[in-house]
């Protein structure tokens, strides 16, 4: 086995491919590494994918209220980036149940909930016309500052 080779895990006897260059193999072993600003990446990685299937949904369900969108929208992205964060983020697969993982880092996504809505209501009393886009922006951008205190919160309680 030559040292460019990539590992499933720390199982040294399950290569999944081999690289031809040294510093691809380097990036790919930053990146699955456990240290914080490895996970905060994978992290911010997660939430850019759970904030597209957010966005999809909240559009989809803009007709029937912001508020109705906005709630359906945090709580499929929320179950998508609690099951990655599990998997991919933090490695708890082995170590942390989907139920539980759901159930606490679903507890941590009220408070986000909470605040996108308050400000949905917000940026509905200041400009009543404001698009569907403006407004999945506005919590898009609301989660995004409440994701940073998510992250130390499941990294230090959940996972």
């Amino acid at each position: 086995m030559s040292t460019s080779d990539i590992w499933v895990g720390s199982n040294p006897t399950s290569v999944v491919g081999r690289q031809k260059s040294g510093i691809s193999a380097r990036l790919i072993g930053l990146l699955t590494g456990d240290r914080a600003f490895v996970q905060l990446i994978r992290f911010a990685l997660v939430g850019g994918i759970s904030n597209i299937l957010y966005f999809g949904a909240f559009l989809a369900l803009h007709g029937d209220g912001v508020l109705v969108a906005n709630t359906v929208g945090a709580v499929l992205s929320t179950i998508l980036a609690n099951e990655l964060h599990r998997r991919l983020t933090f490695h708890a697969a082995d170590r942390v149940h989907w139920f539980t993982a759901q159930w606490e880092g679903g507890g941590l996504a009220l408070i986000g909930l909470a605040a996108s809505s308050a400000a949905i209501s917000a940026l509905g009393v200041l400009l009543p016309g404001a698009s569907g886009v403006l407004q999945a922006a506005l919590v898009i951008g609301v989660s995004a500052l409440v994701g940073g205190l998510r992250f130390v919160a499941l990294r230090g309680w959940v996972f």
